[in-house]
């Protein structure tokens, strides 16, 4: 009896295993992962849904799109608006300095050898008007040369009496021409001599229009050929200066201007008097403007760059030499379809806007997204291409496209949890 019970288990045994083998071979993988899918109890006794019906779900979500309340919209101030025609420029970039032309740089310097003295307390940056004196410079050959002019001016006068004697002679036939003749040269070389003196006595900075032998002075003023700013002080009381020494440097920012690099594949599209707006990052965003006056004739291959020159408009920024500058060279006006800067979303490598139906006054408005290519920006409008289709009988989001992004992101984020 017991040999004959074992013998049931074992064939009880054998159809279980053959049945098992029989199901793992008639179920697809497919089949197996629905069986799982439906095997998960959602607490009431039933399977969550399967597959098919998740993503038939998220379908449905999709097409809801974005929705926004009433209250939300007036609460963030939502605006919808059309695309505008405008004139937005396209423009080459390009980057440089302010600089200043050659004759913007000036030095003040002395005329003659001679001691610095009274030297004025200036500091690097003040501003010296024209004609302002900065210094004195005192040489004992200044006295020398102020007595050699009063004692030829003299002897001038003298000679030209003489000369006045000798030709009333010859007009009354009681002269000699050979005396006329001594009188004219003599008189003609003082005239030279002291008219030569005077001249070097102005050029020093010297006035012989008053000058007397009680006026002799063994100074002169040192003074600003121009206006400008202080760059550089040289000097000091007691120095010895000489004729080719600067004692003070100035620049004079009235011809400040522009000193760009343009790149060649962008020279083609440059042209005199073309509007540039610029900024410097040192004085943060605030822009200037100007304009091209010239273009370079060299060419550097090493930077693959012309330099191009631009006056400043009147709004000038404080000058400092060298200063870093980006700039925007404009080029002719185009009319394009644009939009507020705003109202472009960039995600990423991606730029979208967001447009509804213009009925904001419904319970609840539903906003589609529309992909879209960003052209240039100027004056708070961006150019703007469409590559989805706009849809009939609806309005761009023109203020509040922000939070409609935001909305999304949130939806996004409620419907992954």
């Amino acid at each position: 009896m017991k040999i004959y019970k074992n013998y049931i288990s074992l064939f009880i045994l054998s159809i279980a295993v053959v049945l098992f083998s029989s199901c793992g071979e008639n179920h697809t993988e497919n089949d197996r992962y629905e069986h799982e899918a439906h095997s998960e109890d959602d607490g009431h006794g039933h399977g969550t849904n399967s597959e098919d019906d998740a993503h038939q779900h998220g379908e449905e979500h999709e097409e809801d799109g974005i929705h926004l309340t009433k209250t939300q919209i007036k609460t963030i101030g939502l605006e919808l608006g059309d695309f505008s025609k405008m004139k937005v420029n396209g423009f080459v970039k390009a980057n440089g300095v302010l600089s200043l032309p050659a004759n913007s740089f000036i030095a003040i310097s002395v005329k003659s050898n001679g001691i610095i003295s009274e030297l004025k307390d200036y500091s690097e940056g003040d501003f010296i008007k024209k004609g302002t004196v900065v210094a004195y410079l005192e040489n004992s050959d200044f006295i020398i040369k102020q007595q050699e002019y009063l004692e030829s001016k003299a002897l001038l006068k003298l000679k030209k009496a003489d000369l006045e004697r000798q030709q009333q002679l010859m007009e009354q036939n009681a002269g000699v021409a050979k005396f006329l003749q001594e009188a004219q040269a003599q008189s003609d070389i003082l005239e030279a001599k002291t008219t030569g003196i005077a001249k070097q006595l102005n050029y020093w900075g010297f006035s012989v229009k008053n000058l007397t032998a009680k006026t002799i002075k063994s100074k002169v003023s040192i003074v600003a050929p121009q206006d400008g700013y202080i760059t550089f002080i040289k000097a000091h009381n007691g120095m010895y200066a000489q004729p080719n020494t600067s004692i003070i440097d100035l620049i004079s920012t009235d011809n400040m201007r522009l000193e760009l690099n343009v790149y060649e594949k962008n020279i083609v599209n440059l042209a005199d008097n073309q509007k540039i707006s610029y900024t410097i990052p040192a004085y943060g965003n605030q822009n200037f403007e100007a304009n091209l006056s010239s273009i370079g004739k060299i060419f550097d291959p090493k930077t693959k760059t012309v330099r191009v020159y631009a006056k400043l408009n009147d709004k000038k920024p404080t000058f400092m030499k060298d200063l870093y500058v980006n700039a925007k060279i404009w080029n002719d006006d185009l009319t394009v379809s644009a939009l507020p800067e705003k109202s472009v979303i960039i995600d990423g490598g991606t730029s979208f806007i967001y447009v509804a139906k213009e009925n904001l006054e419904a319970k609840e408005t539903q906003f589609k997204q529309l992909m879209v290519v960003p052209g240039a920006t100027n004056n708070g409008y961006t150019a703007v291409s469409l590559i989805d289709k706009m849809p009939t009988n609806m309005k761009v989001v023109v203020e509040g496209a922000y939070y409609v992004y935001a909305q999304s992101k949130a939806g996004q984020l409620e419907h992954e949890h």
